[in-house]
Parts: structure tokens; sequence; C-alpha cells
């Protein structure tokens, strides 16, 4: 047996059989899951003991602590296999999900974890801002994509992953804190010199519920992943030594945003920007200049780009681009 899952459960019992029918529903069948109560109350338990007595596979722990990081690193400290898939107790595995992904860890040896693209249900709770970021996320479909746009948002759905145990061992599991557990634990990998893959295929329908727990609470706000995304961009290494930094984007949401990497003492020799309102204008000492500054800058600075209009930052990177920058090596886009 090589591929456990770990499963959280808090008072699911409105959505949990679906989900376990899904798992149950696997081609394939050789796994363990291991589901962790986090001290439900509302009839949870009682599912999945009956499911339990009639399923040798299933294993249910208590959870070690409270709430969702404590269940998910009792999981993978409980866990017997060589690989972990994780899943929510609200959404649904497709058939083939657990195959695809293990002969993907399986061929890319060199891979912390993979993901898959989504299906999001239901459909009348889809938004505008929903679809887009499903569309971003799908774009960050390679290793390489992935890293480039990490500091974007999180380029994949934390429950369509599949990682190596020891992996997320190595590097401490899930953490607690102010921000987006799953985001963070993305970035410290990527941090750590792992790559992270996705699945081409759609492997998870994946639920979107106003009331979960990761709309309404405050770690999974926008402050939130700001703040995360700011802590681990100062300690990137192609911001430090001798090598000039520019910040594209001089409005004040994005002035807003740029500040908590300033405060983290990596300053700007610019910022860009296109409306001539603003060029000539000094923002705590720093002048705003036209793109016309950066390309005659030498040598070349690199640039961070937050600016996130809708379609801004894939203009932006199409006119870096031409002009010879290299997502990665010159710029990277800022969520």
């Amino acid at each position: 047996m090589s591929i456990s899952i770990v499963l959280p459960v808090f008072n699911a019992a409105r959505t949990l059989d679906e989900c376990l029918d899904s798992i149950h529903g696997q081609t394939v069948t050789d796994y363990e899951l291991l589901v962790v109560d986090d001290h439900c109350s509302d009839g949870s338990t009682e599912i999945l003991q009956g499911r339990a007595a009639a399923d040798e596979r299933i294993r249910i722990v208590p959870n070690e602590g409270r709430g969702l990081i404590d269940a998910l690193n009792t999981g993978f400290n409980s866990a017997r296999g060589d690989y972990v898939a994780r899943m929510d107790a609200d959404d649904r595995m497709r058939p083939t999900r657990l195959a695809y992904q293990q002969d993907y860890l399986v061929a890319y040896p060199d891979i912390a974890a993979v993901g898959s693209r989504v299906q999001v249900f239901p459909e009348h709770e889809i938004g505008p801002g929903c679809r887009e970021y499903l569309r971003w996320q799908d774009t960050c479909a390679s290793p390489a994509a992935i890293a480039n746009e990490i500091y974007r948002e999180a380029p994949l759905a934390n429950p369509s992953a599949m990682l190596r145990r020891q992996v997320v061992l190595g590097v401490g599991g899930y953490r607690d804190g102010a921000f987006p557990e799953d985001y963070e634990f993305w970035l410290r990998l990527i941090h750590r010199g792992y790559s992270i893959g996705k699945h081409n295929r759609i492997l998870l329908d994946w639920r979107v519920d106003a009331s979960s727990h990761s709309r309404t609470h405050p770690r999974y706000q926008r402050p939130a992943f700001d703040r995360i995304r700011a802590r681990y961009l100062a300690l990137d290494k192609r911001l430090g030594g001798d090598r000039e930094v520019v910040f594209w984007g001089a409005g004040r949401k994005t002035r807003q945003r740029s500040k908590l990497l300033v405060e983290a003492e990596c300053r700007p020799v610019a910022y860009i920007d296109i409306d001539p309102r603003k060029v000539g204008n000094r923002l705590q000492g720093v002048p705003v200049v036209s793109p016309d500054w950066l390309w005659s800058r030498e040598p070349r600075p690199f640039v961070l780009n937050y600016v996130v209009n809708h379609g801004a930052p894939e203009l932006i990177g199409e006119e870096l681009s031409e002009r010879g920058f290299e997502k990665g090596r010159d710029y990277l886009h800022v969520g």
C-alpha cells in the first residue's frame, strides 16, 4: 500500500457520504483512508464509524489538537503510505484521481507534490472572480509555471494535491498562523527548492460554499495573503545582492501591497507606471517613471509587477518579454 488519503472532518455530515462514495469509487483500490475526526458533533463520527466497520481500509484517528492545521499534521504523521492525497469532506474525487497522480509521482521522482485541474460546483455559486481564478490556475500547468506564478496566488487547489509524505514531514508539515496554511505551505516548498507539478486532467470536483471556513476566516482574506506573500518575497534571493529592483504600478492599491515588501527592507529604485499624471512624482523619495526608463536601464533591474487588474499582468508580461525580460529570471507578477 503506497497511498494514504488524509481526510480531515469537522461537522461535515451534510456532504460526507458524497465524499466517501467518490473515494470508494477509485480505480486504485490499494489505499488507506485516514480520517481525522476533528471533534465532530453533528453525526459525522457515526457516519465514519459505519463506513469503517464495512471497509477495513478506513482508519479513524482523533485530531491531536483542534482545527484544520492540527488535523492535517495528525493525518500526515499517522499516514503509512509513501504518497498522501489531500481531500476535503465536501469535495469529490474523480474515479481515476489516485491512479493518475500516483503514476505522475512515480514518473517524476523530482516532483514533491502534484495537483490537478479542478471543476467547481455547484454552478450557481460560481462568480466571475472564481472563474477568473480557475482560468489563471489552469495556466499554472508545469513546475516552472507554478514556481514563476507562486507570488500571485495559490497555484493549485489544496485538496487536489498528492504529496510525498517524507517531503511534507521534512519541511515541518503545515504551520498555524495568521495566514492561509495551504498558500504558506506551497511558498515554503518552493523556497526549500522543491518542485510542484499539476496533472492536466480534471481530477477533483471542488465545492464552493459561501459559508465555508475558507471564505469567512480572517486567515483567508486578502490582507493575510498579502502579508505572507511579502514575507516570502523578502526572502527571495533574486531580490538580494547588487541587482536593482523596480515595482511596476504606482496606484494607491499597488502602493499599499508593495509597502509590505518595503517594510521588509526591499526598497525599489523606481516605480513604473504608464499614467502620465503619476510619472514624475516621487513616492517616499522614489521616482515614478515611464516604461521607457526601464528599457534603457543598464544593468537590467529585476521587475516586480504589482498591477492585478484583469488582463494587466499578461499585457505587462508580454511587453517585458518583447524587451528581452524573462519571467522568473528578470520579472515576476505579484498578487
